[in-house]
């Protein structure tokens, strides 16, 4: 088959990018895979920028998302003994909203067939070829039969482990471990806050965040290698109860977990985003800790700034777009790295720090309570910078 971009991964990036593209005219496909009920399934982010939620209300696919979505005006920073909040509408005009990245892509994939967006689900051995010259092509086994699609470009949204960086090859590797990981409870019961909260504690860092008016979701720091076995769902709740009882105000709802998981912390860029005709965008090219909500909504930026180039370079020739899309991604890129790996320092307690890098810890904490213009940067940050 034939098509003018092949990409590559049906997660959310892929998706608003082949949205984008169909909305300009321009014939692509989506080759993913897992399932289609795995992809819808995966439980991930739930905080929208305005930038991810501009681009769906541009695609015209936001009924869900404005009728379920809550509007968030604020959220919280916490310790043992005091919340702060931070007053994002007032601060930058703007809001964030809690949408379930579940959610968002069941939308990007119902509305896909009235599109005319075709998505291969279940793609095995997927490889990527010709990206050094003129005619790249991709190839997949579906149901046991070999598959081919030539194409003009291919985009890389297959995330981490995905065909797309390994065919970059050797590029410009940027990272950090962190030495602990996010333990965290989905369950049907109402939050205990009308905002997150990000807290502090003695006991390091806890998140108390949300899904919709009925579904909440917390976190607790763990070591990296907790096995998940030591944390029954009793004990879970009793230390989220323990933590958010001073902090919140409702109490904490025990209910049964929908999924219960250990996410490792890391920051990662791979700054190599471009190879010949093959383009990276989301998490195949970075990867923030969630503590900034920016996983998501960065690939969605990544996504706007790539299908603003190969529109251009499709429909008019125009290759400044595609050249310039490395820079004009890994600028932002950075910036959003920079805030998520700050809160991670600032709400985390590290084993390696000591007596002296909690009382900075507790200063820059007593700074932010204090300082409009503080408060501010972190907003602009948080809401997410203009594209």
């Amino acid at each position: 088959m034939k098509t003018q971009v092949a990409i590559i991964g049906g997660g959310p990036a892929g998706l608003l990018l082949g949205h984008l593209l169909r909305a300009a005219g321009i014939d692509c496909l989506i080759v993913e895979r897992q399932s289609r009920t795995h992809v819808e399934g995966r439980i991930r982010a739930g905080v929208l920028e305005t930038v991810t939620t501009d681009l769906l209300r541009q695609l015209g696919i936001d009924a869900r998302l404005d009728s379920e979505g809550l509007v968030e005006a604020g959220f919280n920073l916490a310790t043992d003994d005091q919340v702060i909040r931070i007053d994002i509408a007032k601060l930058t005009g703007r809001h964030v909203t809690v949408y379930g990245q579940t959610e968002l892509t069941r939308d990007l994939i119902d509305a896909a067939p009235g599109r005319g967006l075709d998505i291969v689900f279940e793609a095995a051995d997927v490889a990527i070829h010709g990206i050094d010259g003129d005619a790249p092509f991709v190839t997949w086994t579906k149901d046991g039969v070999a598959q081919r699609a030539d194409c003009e470009y291919v985009a890389g949204c297959d995330g981490f482990h995905g065909p797309s960086r390994r065919a970059i090859g050797p590029g410009a590797e940027f990272e950090r471990v962190y030495p602990f990981g996010w333990l965290g409870i989905l369950s049907d019961v109402p939050p205990c806050h009308d905002e997150l909260i990000y807290a502090n504690t003695r006991d390091g860092f806890a998140l108390a965040s949300m899904r919709s008016k009925t579904r909440s979701r917390y976190y607790i720091q763990v070591p990296v290698d907790t096995p998940l076995a030591d944390w029954p769902e009793e004990r879970l709740w009793d230390e989220l109860e323990r933590r958010f009882a001073p902090l919140a105000t409702r109490p904490v709802v025990r209910g049964p977990a929908l999924e219960i998981s250990i996410a490792p912390l890391r920051s990662y860029v791979f700054e190599t985003m471009r190879r010949g005709r093959l383009f990276l965008a989301g998490d195949s090219a970075h990867i923030v800790p969630p503590t900034g909500a920016k996983g998501l909504n960065l690939a969605a930026s990544d996504v706007a700034y790539l299908a603003e180039a190969l529109i251009a370079a499709t429909t008019r020739g125009d290759a400044s777009g595609i050249d310039g899309y490395q820079a004009r991604a890994l600028s932002r890129i950075w910036k959003a790295e920079r805030f998520s790996w700050y809160l991670t320092k600032l709400m985390h307690r590290f084993p390696e720090d000591g007596s002296f890098e909690h009382r900075m810890q507790v200063a820059e904490i007593d700074y932010v309570a204090n300082s409009v213009a503080m408060q501010t940067a972190i907003a602009e940050n948080y809401v997410g910078l203009p594209l």
